[in-house]
């Protein structure tokens, strides 16, 4: 990492727009998103990301932050003694410094060992290209840092006054590397699960996930589970890019390229106020306003089809139909503000105590299905998942047959 990219990066966490920054320090916007990409590779950590087209800093760049202020002071020092700073440092010249950071390192190392030959030892080095590194640094800075003598290498007053800089600056960046280092052993022990977004904790998704965190746990496995909710769009891309390795989905699009294996199978029904009394899939969505997931999720592509289709023309341009990806926030727009929505019947009957379940005029098939990487942890995760999901959707529809139903069956049996 250039200290030159360091300072780069700073700025575009303060600032929060690489624009900005590259005009500030006139480079092109793509030097600075450089800068920004190679700190958060360093890190193995998220700083920023982009929403809407505009830069977003995240939550931790606020800790990245504090821990640069060291190497900005320093930098701010080196600009003093290198004549490149006034009041104010020279920022042009400050963001294209291009010294390496292990460059500074094995300065520090030569001045402690006294020696070239002794340091290039130590660092496994030639002692050309370590004396090639050391004369292009006093190029840079403008200073003579060692004095060459028969018994070894010196530091010259100037010397003394670099290492305590870079010494400054080494110590910051490894102690901020020291903290991502270990939140990526962590990472890479971890085993890390997504999910459709459950609609509430009494969900089957929601139980299922917390089934397999338990049973995964009780088994003392090397690997700790961490889990996300997110939608099926964003579950694929997530499991393309190698942040997850589980995946459960509410559509089989997109896994032709996963290891992935059908979860279990049910069928999309209307979910709908408790005190509707309309009983036709046609009048209750033309009599209600509509609230369902986003076509970004397999079940929402389905819902927001089969609505279009049935709908009146008002709705088909779009009017009264909500997207939304929080499925906790359709449900309570159902139970309590007179929306009626789509969902999957497995999904519906843990609820149905909250809203009125209604089947749709024919038969509309849904699947779930569990997406997994090429890691062993993940093909385990899986079949515990598969266990817990047909455990707990059995469980749903003994806890849903009234003892009617129930004689109902025994007879026609």
């Amino acid at each position: 990492m250039h200290l030159g990219a360091l300072f780069i990066a700073s700025h575009v966490l303060t600032s929060g727009s690489v624009r900005e920054t590259a005009r500030r320090f006139q480079l092109s916007p793509s030097t600075v998103s450089t800068a920004i990409h190679n700190l958060e590779t360093e890190l193995a950590m998220k700083l920023t990301e982009r929403a809407s087209g505009e830069l977003a800093t995240l939550i931790a760049s606020g800790r990245v932050l504090e821990s640069l202020e060291p190497i900005m002071a320093a930098i701010g020092e080196l600009g003093q003694w290198a004549g490149h700073a006034g009041p104010e440092i020279d920022e042009a010249w400050a963001s294209r410094i291009p010294v390496k950071i292990v460059t500074m390192e094995r300065f520090l190392e030569v001045a402690d060992q006294g020696s070239i030959n002794r340091a290039a030892r130590r660092l496994r080095l030639g002692q050309p290209q370590l004396s090639l590194q050391l004369a292009n640094l006093e190029k840079f800075m403008s200073h003579r840092l060692f004095e060459r003598r028969a018994q070894g290498s010196v530091l010259t007053e100037e010397g003394r006054r670099a290492y305590q800089i870079f010494m400054a600056i080494s110590q910051a960046w490894n102690d901020l590397k020291s903290s991502a280092d270990e939140r990526y052993r962590r990472t890479a022990r971890s085993l890390r699960i997504g999910s459709i977004i459950p609609t509430g904790s009494e969900s089957w998704v929601a139980r299922c996930l917390g089934t397999v965190v338990s049973e995964w746990n009780l088994r003392r496995n090397n690997n700790a589970i961490s889990l996300v909710s997110m939608t099926a769009d964003d579950l694929r891309e997530a499991l393309k890019s190698g942040r997850i390795d589980v995946a459960i989905l509410d559509s089989v699009f997109g896994l032709e390229s996963f290891r992935h294996r059908e979860l279990l199978q049910t069928d999309m029904v209307v979910i709908a106020p408790p005190d509707s009394t309309e009983t036709s899939v046609a009048d209750l969505v033309a009599g209600h306003a509509i609230c369902m997931p986003s076509p970004r999720t397999g079940l929402g592509h389905a819902a927001m089809a089969f609505s279009y289709e049935r709908a009146p023309n008002r709705r088909r341009r779009g009017q009264d139909i909500t997207a939304a990806d929080s499925l906790p926030v359709i449900v309570d727009l159902v139970a309590n503000h007179g929306y009626v929505s789509f969902l999957g019947r497995v999904s519906a009957m843990p609820i149905a105590d909250k809203v009125r379940i209604v089947d749709l005029d024919e038969h509309l098939p849904m699947s779930y299905h569990v997406a997994f990487n090429h890691r062993k942890a993940a093909a385990d995760a899986c079949t515990v998942i598969i266990e817990a999901a047909a455990r707990i959707t059995s469980e749903t529809v003994a806890r849903t047959i009234t003892p009617t139903d129930a004689g109902a069956r025994e007879t026609a049996a």
